[in-house]
């Protein structure tokens, strides 16, 4: 039985002593998360330890940004995660010298960004950069803008870790097109024409032999590994070009194929869902389910630690959502989504640490049980709080039906979320 199974309401639980029992504990710690939420001053050094205990059991998948100053790293970062150019360069954090992490979203990651900046300045020196990021990184994306002509300082870089790691994909991002437009030309090229043979007789001359040129100079790469080209423009609305995010979704396209398996589904929410609110949840929703499943493989630290981390993880929602959760409104959120799911939450997470205590059992498959239901309980307990906050910013009652359905149905995505993350 798969753990989003385990997860159901009390109606169809045997009423025995021992359920009783389970009962109790568990609405005793859904009311411990209550009072976690209403208390945010109070569980700082709670969520950091089990923060720091998550992030040395997860494989956060790092993005590698090598290109020249100017040549579009933060606007990829930009149009990948949401955020806006100023939390990006204040959330950048050297690990080098010269070298910079990007946690995102910050407390509770799903992916790094490694920026290795000065390449193509004079004296910079990337041994010391390149020993420190060979060593984390999962993907390599170059950026190259389209009117480089003399890019050698990033291909001599990107040759000596070809030469290291000759079966490394590489994705080159080729951008800031539009500086290849000639004048009479008013905006870009659509339908975005890159991925098709014949992209060269649909876009301005130009353009098409600097693209031409710039791939060119890197074909005798060595090693096998796979390489990919794709072109963007990403720019600001007032630049007056759209798309603003010109060949995102071929960025997206090729991020999948390669080596970070799973990206979108951690950073973006589903498409269909068009609220900025919403948009901007998920990633954190993603980021403390992961860190709540890292969590379910150390014996009966998620007793302590898991309740911490949802409480916290539903105080940062309401802040994207400009609410704050009050004695009321955590007890109506509760209190809409059902005794049952209250009860399985506080069960769950007392059996799972205890199963964790089984010989044998207990470390593999009850090991991995327990993550996966860590992790599925939160996303789940993350999705409905959006409806919920959602609702109460627009000023609409809540329905308890949809509420608990948003809440099943997050169990299976989160079944299917948390795989990827196995299989990354």
């Amino acid at each position: 039985m798969c753990f989003a199974e385990h997860i159901r309401y009390d109606q169809g639980m045997d009423a025995g002593p021992e359920h009783s029992r389970l009962s109790i504990a568990g609405l005793a710690d859904w009311k411990r998360l209550r009072r976690q939420v209403l208390r945010p001053e109070a569980d700082p050094a709670d969520v950091q330890r089990a923060l720091a205990t998550a992030a040395g059991r997860t494989d956060i998948p790092v993005l590698w940004l090598l290109g020249t100053a100017q040549s579009g790293k933060t606007s990829i970062v930009r149009a990948l995660t949401g955020s806006s150019r100023a939390e990006i360069g204040n959330g950048f954090q050297p690990c080098t010298r010269s070298a910079s992490l990007y946690d995102f979203p910050p407390e509770a990651p799903v992916i790094r960004f490694l920026d290795t900046r000065g390449l193509g300045e004079v004296g910079y020196q990337p041994d010391e950069d390149l020993a420190v990021c060979e060593d984390r990184a999962h993907q390599l994306l170059v950026v190259l803008r389209v009117t480089e002509t003399r890019s050698t300082d990033v291909l001599e870089v990107v040759r000596e870790i070809r030469r290291r790691h000759p079966d490394w994909p590489l994705l080159i991002a080729q951008t800031c097109l539009h500086d290849a437009y000639p004048a009479s030309r008013e905006g870009h090229v659509l339908p975005y024409p890159f991925e098709h043979s014949g992209w060269r007789d649909q876009v301005p001359t130009e353009l098409a032999r600097l693209i031409d040129a710039q791939r060119s100079a890197f074909t005798d790469l060595p090693g096998p590994g796979p390489i990919r080209w794709v072109a963007i423009d990403f720019t600001l609305p007032e630049d007056g070009f759209e798309p603003v995010e010109y060949g995102l979704e071929a960025l997206w396209r090729a991020l999948e194929d390669s080596a970070v398996a799973g990206l979108r589904a951690r950073l973006s929410a589903d498409p269909a869902v068009r609220s900025a609110y919403d948009r901007a949840a998920h990633p954190q929703i993603v980021g403390y389910s992961l860190a709540a499943a890292a969590l379910g493989t150390v014996p009966l630290v998620d007793l302590a630690a898991l309740p911490a981390l949802q409480a916290r993880l539903l105080q940062v929602l309401a802040g994207i959502y400009g609410l704050h959760w009050t004695r009321r409104s955590i007890a109506e959120f509760s209190s809409l989504l059902g005794a049952g799911i209250a009860v399985g939450l506080g069960v769950r997470m007392a059996g799972r640490s205890l199963a964790k205590l089984i010989p044998g059992w207990g470390q593999t498959a009850g090991a991995v049980w327990a993550a996966g239901a860590n992790g599925a309980t939160t996303y789940a307990l993350g999705k409905a709080a959006c409806l919920y906050l959602h609702r109460r910013r627009e000023g609409q009652d809540v329905d308890a039906e949809a509420l608990r359905r948003t809440f099943r149905e997050a169990l299976g995505q989160a079944r299917g979320l948390l795989d990827r993350r196995e299989r990354a």
